[in-house]
């Protein structure tokens, strides 16, 4: 498994994370707006997160703009959002060592320069 960042390059604080990270080499960044989740890379942060919810944005515009907090959404349902656009992953995703960091929470940020230093 790769160690991989999934972010979005017009996100300003994507890009703060990742130059307050200083990333080795080996680490393959993908911005998903010009290169879209595949089907194999979302089952695999679901198999380290544990569902797809853990790394569902409630925070999109769209999650807004469609009302969605008012439908019961399933597991599939959530999947298929974030394949359809990438506004509903939550950012950035790290995969460090068949490990999974989710989200721009400073305990996350924290969580992932430790993964990195060790």
């Amino acid at each position: 498994m790769t160690n991989k960042v999934y972010y979005l390059k017009s996100c300003s604080t994507c890009i703060r994370i990742l130059k307050e990270l200083d990333l080795p080499e080996n680490v393959v960044l993908q911005n998903i707006k010009t290169e879209a989740i595949t089907e194999v890379q979302i089952e695999e942060m679901k198999d380290l997160a544990g569902s797809y919810e853990a790394f569902f944005s409630k925070r999109a515009t769209l999650y807004k703009q469609r009302d969605l907090k008012n439908k019961n959404l399933t597991e599939t349902d959530y999947k298929n959002l974030i394949l359809e656009h990438y506004t509903f992953l939550s950012r950035p995703v790290f995969i460090l060592n068949n490990k999974i960091y989710i989200g721009n929470s400073k305990q996350n940020v924290e969580a992932v320069k430790n993964a990195l230093n060790n």
